[in-house]
């Protein structure tokens, strides 16, 4: 009789994925596994031709050299004839399968990545801008001096573990299910540790602080982070470590205000500059630039001085730097100084007496037209 298709065996497309073609071999051995059709004799064939189709094309190369070339381009006993010889229980054939379901297939201990970690680094806003490197502590662990990393007792050793008898893995009767589970006294490591050692008890390593070099590349801004690969929580059982993540925070600056790739501050100017015009320093974090006030400038005016501001570090134009200007207000005024001003104002009203013309207060007829619509509104008119 010829071979059946594989995958029509195990009713999928040639397209299937290794997840849906796993579900459906899954589906088919509980189906015909031999514990559960005791009295159907051609339950054990159709699940014998089940796992010969999926031990085929669970393999990426046989799965492309049938793919190919039909049965011709595997071998057709693969796994297929040999039944359950050789002792091998259901647990056994479907460790693999099932893996996800009863928590792994049993056996020596698996290696685990360690954790990752976290540290929250704040650093000054000049050091964002212009990068730069700083050394930090982080929880570490190093085998342990007295034990050597053994985790006994000096002078003392691992014994074969009494549960498992070393083979790592134990059998739990689940129905007709024989599971093989990780065992639970020695976590899968076939040994057990008899006298623990004092100084780390048992565990091998001893926890202890490391120094790291952190390389701030300039442009970072607060919510950035820094991946350090193998700098994290130690692996077990010979797994690798976890990454350290380094969390960039930026601290308040006395004056500047980051905006993206933008720097903001605010500058006081005199009544008299702010009036007549004139020039201002102002900072930068490469030094003092000048910036030109121009006659009549009005508190809040903002001045853009380009290139003076935060090179992103994704790449892309330098920022800029915004500059809002304040005017203040004279303050602890001598009687003559009053004087002056009253004068002052006298010769902005004029002979003609009432209040400051509108063209000496700009902002205030914009505000009072403001007011006035709002009120109007509320009247309805």
């Amino acid at each position: 009789m010829a071979k059946r298709c594989y995958y029509e065996i195990l009713e999928v497309e040639r397209t299937v994925s290794g997840d849906e073609l796993k579900k459906a071999y899954r589906r088919l051995a509980m189906k015909f596994h031999p514990d559960r059709n005791p009295d159907d004799p051609s339950a054990e064939e159709k699940f014998k031709e089940a796992k010969e189709a999926f031990e085929t094309l669970s393999d990426p190369q046989k799965r492309a050299a049938y793919d190919q070339f039909g049965h011709a381009g595997v071998n057709p006993g693969m796994g297929g004839g040999g039944g359950f010889g050789g002792g091998a229980g259901f647990a056994d054939i479907f460790g693999e399968v099932f893996g996800d379901i009863f928590g792994g297939s049993g056996g020596r201990s698996r290696a685990y990545r360690g954790a990752d970690m976290q540290y929250h680094l704040k650093i000054s806003l000049e050091e964002a801008v212009r990068g730069t490197t700083v050394e930090i502590q982080i929880p570490s662990t190093e085998p342990c001096d007295v034990c050597r990393g053994t985790g006994a007792k000096p002078g003392t050793g691992k014994k074969t573990c009494g549960t498992c008898h070393g083979a790592g893995a134990v059998r739990v009767q689940q129905g007709f299910f024989s599971i093989q589970q990780t065992c639970p006294t020695c976590g899968g490591a076939g040994e057990v540790i008899e006298h623990p050692c004092d100084a780390c008890h048992g565990a091998g390593r001893v926890e202890t602080q490391k120094t790291l070099s952190i390389k701030i590349p300039a442009g970072v801004d607060t919510g950035d982070r820094l991946r350090h690969s193998g700098e994290g929580g130690p692996g077990e059982q010979g797994g690798p470590a976890g990454d350290l993540y380094v969390l960039i925070e930026v601290k308040p600056h006395p004056i500047f205000q980051r905006q993206d790739a933008d720097l903001l501050c605010e500058m006081p100017i005199s009544f008299v500059t702010a009036a007549l015009g004139g020039e201002i320093e102002v900072p930068t974090l490469d030094g003092r630039i000048a910036l030109k006030i121009p006659t009549e400038t009005q508190t809040g005016k903002v001045f853009r001085l380009r290139g003076k501001g935060v090179q992103p570090v994704r790449g892309g134009s330098k920022g800029d730097l915004l500059v809002t200007v304040h005017v203040e207000t004279p303050v602890k005024l001598t009687n003559e100084q009053k004087e002056l001003l009253q004068a002052f104002e006298r010769s902005l009203i004029g002979e003609q007496g009432g209040e400051i013309p509108a063209q000496h207060r700009p902002r205030e007829r914009s505000w009072m037209d403001s007011v006035k619509r709002f009120f109007d509104d509320l009247r309805g008119e």
